[in-house]
């Protein structure tokens, strides 16, 4: 975060002094990476903490708000920079080459360190948010040099606010992908790499579980998910309906990953009257 705010401070003086729209978007776009720095740690420190009774779950889905609120927030920005980056191909401004490019140097080498240092946290849905926040930000400054180096030998100032129209289209297309998978885990959307199907064969292959039916399949975030269902059974001493409960939760583990399994043993026989049904076992 100290890093990230000196590399703003550095963007909008080059950004000034070298009359570039690019540098100055560059700047707004790193300066909203200070905010989305400090909730996603809060996130992180909050999804640590257990279950109580006010979040019986757990506080997993911290890092999932956390995301969808700086991907919000960055779709916002974007629509802003591309706006600006409009109003300076209407008015041309000559822009000073040095100052794009040693600020542009400067600001790669921040940004490329804080993507490299967060890469091995790539599968939980809020570091990656920042992990492509930042690479974004890195490819931005690699192409404000590169932008630079041109309007040099051609002087075609255009370049500058194509540079930050491109910029704001690259947070936006980021920052969609973002808000759609934290938004589908909020609202208890199924798991990506899961399907109710296969779930529902698995567990119909347990010796005992004749149908399964009101299937529900979603993510606490953070990688964890949780299951509920209905199974039908034939009548049954309690100790082997306690065996069966532990095949269910173990297939569910094994199998799917699922961590937190609820199921609901109903007798054999009796219609099922709602939700996801199989009342075929999958041949073994």
């Amino acid at each position: 975060m100290a890093a990230t705010l000196g590399l703003v401070v550095a963007e909008v003086f080059g950004g000034i002094l070298g009359r570039s729209v690019a540098l100055l978007n560059d700047a707004v776009h790193n300066l909203s990476d200070v905010p989305a720095l400090g909730i996603s740690y809060l996130a992180m420190r909050w999804a640590e903490r257990p279950a109580d009774g006010e979040k019986t779950y757990g506080y997993h889905r911290s890092g999932t708000l956390a995301a969808f609120t700086n991907a919000f927030v960055l779709v916002l920005l974007s629509l802003w920079l591309g706006y600006e980056a409009f109003e300076r191909f209407r008015s041309p401004v000559a822009v000073v080459e040095s100052w794009m490019i040693w600020t542009s140097v400067a600001a790669l080498a921040v940004n490329g360190g804080i993507t490299l240092a967060l890469v091995r946290g790539r599968e939980d849905l809020n570091l990656r948010s920042i992990l492509i926040h930042n690479f974004g930000d890195a490819l931005s400054n690699i192409a404000i040099i590169a932008g630079a180096l041109i309007i040099h030998a051609t002087g075609a100032s255009w370049i500058d606010p194509l540079l930050g129209l491109a910029i704001g289209l690259l947070v936006l297309w980021s920052s969609i992908g973002i808000l759609r998978e934290s938004s589908h885990i909020l609202l208890e959307g199924r798991p990506p790499d899961l399907r109710v199907e296969d779930v529902a064969r698995a567990i119909l292959t347990i010796e005992g579980v004749e149908e399964v039916h009101d299937v529900h399949l979603w993510s606490l975030g953070g990688g964890h998910h949780a299951l509920s269902l209905h199974a039908r059974i034939p009548d049954m001493h309690l100790d082997e309906c306690e065996l069966l409960l532990a095949s269910i939760q173990r297939v569910a583990a094994k199998e799917f990953g699922v961590e937190h399994t609820t199921v609901q043993l109903e007798r054999a026989g009796l219609p099922a009257k709602s939700g996801y049904v199989m009342p075929e076992p999958a041949k073994k």
